[in-house]
């Protein structure tokens, strides 16, 4: 399996559906080492960061949760 790299640039101009090609290989978890699906979550974390609005049909995928610092 191949993993898709992406830099800052690439980010702004990502489509929904590349988002999507990257949730549904991280949803099947078919990877054939650890280490591409990590590359594939960190992928998907950082477009959340850039472009939340692609992200949130798949935010649990993240497991980012709100917490409180006070």
């Amino acid at each position: 399996m191949t993993t898709l790299k992406l830099t800052k640039q690439d980010i702004v101009g990502i489509t929904e559906e590349e988002v999507a090609v990257i949730a549904g290989r991280l949803e099947q978890d078919e990877y054939n080492t650890p280490f591409e699906a990590l590359e594939d979550w960190h992928l998907l974390r950082a477009i959340a960061f850039q472009r939340e609005e692609l992200v949130q049909p798949y935010i649990h995928l993240l497991d980012i949760e709100a917490y409180d610092e006070a």
